[in-house]
């Protein structure tokens, strides 16, 4: 079998790495190692996603992975890649996030016979005595290189609290006590905590004069420039409460020409000969390859059903310009609409929109229209001899339906 650390790196994981030839070796056998997350939020999106990736990969190698809720980190926030600090969440909150977060992994990563580890760090950072973690850890922490990493750095002119000066420690305890409890040897995550995880190498070897290693993956934006899982709608959730399974699809499906063979190789387990097959198409036939990643990754995330049905749902409304029950809905009664509802109201009430005025903007510019008819009003009225088999489909732009069912 490969070793996974070139799996990584031809697929396009590896931004940095403390010991290129080190970890190599040490991945010759059977690891344990970690990437820690950030309790913040219920679901992950498809930014963290490649971390998941990641750690899938080298799981199906032979290694031991460890998904570290930071159920105590959390409660300090961390600093990196922020210009002002974090919402501190209550304790309540923090572990309901945590609790969702787990059933996320469960997708991706196999948890059973020890195959992989759920920890929180909670366990082991809200007992911890301060004084003598002081004198244990902190005597090993250097002010001047803290303020010299980028992450404190950047919050020098805004301010950084107390409170968040503590977090680079922090995370470099939880790798020493990951070390020292369960031999795990390297920690992963974005780009922003490469000087987060450095530390945790260095306190390993000067506590226990061990080795490990520091990992990071580069920071995903599109071909345009756009955050990875970001929209002008919101974040693209894991969580189908939060984005629906067809929503999720078209995120994949809508991907910018430059980005599906990229995105192939990190979004899916697709060999790397297959990709490159899909992608040598270019212009319309690129179509295929991004439908191919749409349901590999809506497959991975939401299951062999929901993929089918979202890609069924994709096939036929920009296909044949026919519907299906995947599209988003959502249900009025014809009492509701029976007296006509402002065309700008209907489409900000379904989430096609936020606000009214965005609304009346999208009709303006063209791009609102009501069963495949432009809306040419802002003051149109919907109504009752609008629907069309008990329904209405919506649709904002080229590519975001939605239909309204009535009944």
């Amino acid at each position: 079998m490969a070793n996974v650390y070139d799996v990584l790196k031809e697929r396009g994981f590896v931004e940095q790495v403390s010991d290129e030839q080190g970890l190599r070796a040490a991945l010759e056998r059977p690891i344990t190692c970690y990437i820690g997350y950030d309790p913040s939020a219920s679901s992950f999106h498809v930014g963290n996603l490649l971390t998941i990736m990641a750690l899938a990969h080298i799981q199906r190698h032979g290694h031991r992975p460890i998904t570290l809720v930071g159920g105590g980190t959390g409660m300090v926030g961390d600093p990196s890649g922020k210009t002002e600090m974090r919402q501190l969440l209550t304790p309540e909150k923090i572990q309901a996030n945590g609790e969702a977060q787990k059933k996320q992994f469960s997708r991706y990563l196999d948890y059973s016979d020890g195959k992989a580890l759920m920890l929180n760090n909670a366990d082991w950072l809200l007992p911890l005595n301060y004084i003598a973690f002081l004198r244990d850890i902190g005597r090993h922490f250097s002010v001047n290189r803290m303020l010299a990493a980028e992450a404190y750095r950047l919050r020098m002119e805004t301010g950084l609290s107390f409170l968040e000066f503590n977090y680079q420690m922090l995370q470099a305890y939880d790798y020493l006590h990951l070390y020292r409890q369960y031999g795990c040897i390297l920690q992963m995550g974005g780009n922003d905590q490469w000087g987060n995880i450095l530390a945790g190498v260095e306190l390993i070897r000067r506590v226990e004069g061990g080795e490990a290693f520091a990992l990071t993956f580069p920071l995903l934006t599109t071909s345009s420039g756009a955050k990875m899982g970001k929209t002008a709608e919101g974040a693209v959730w894991l969580d189908s409460e939060l984005l629906s399974p067809y929503g999720f699809y078209q995120y994949w499906i809508n991907t910018e020409d430059a980005d599906v063979e990229r995105f192939l190789k990190i979004y899916t387990f697709l060999p790397l000969e297959r990709i490159g097959e899909l992608c040598r198409a270019k212009g319309a036939d690129i179509r295929s390859a991004k439908e191919v990643l749409a349901f590999e990754v809506t497959r991975l995330t939401h299951g062999d059903a929901q993929a089918e049905q979202a890609r069924e749902a994709s096939r036929s409304l920009f296909g044949s310009g026919g519907t299906s029950e995947a599209v988003p809905s959502t249900t009025l009664s014809a009492t509701q609409l029976g007296g006509g509802i402002p065309v700008a109201e209907l489409f900000q009430r379904v989430g096609l929109v936020k606000t009214r005025s965005e609304a009346r903007r999208l009709i303006q510019q063209g791009g609102a229209y009501i069963n495949e008819a432009q809306v040419t009003s802002v003051d149109q009225v919907v109504s009752l001899a609008d629907v069309q088999g008990g329904s209405l489909l919506l649709r904002a732009g080229k590519k975001r339906y939605h239909r309204v069912v009535v009944s």
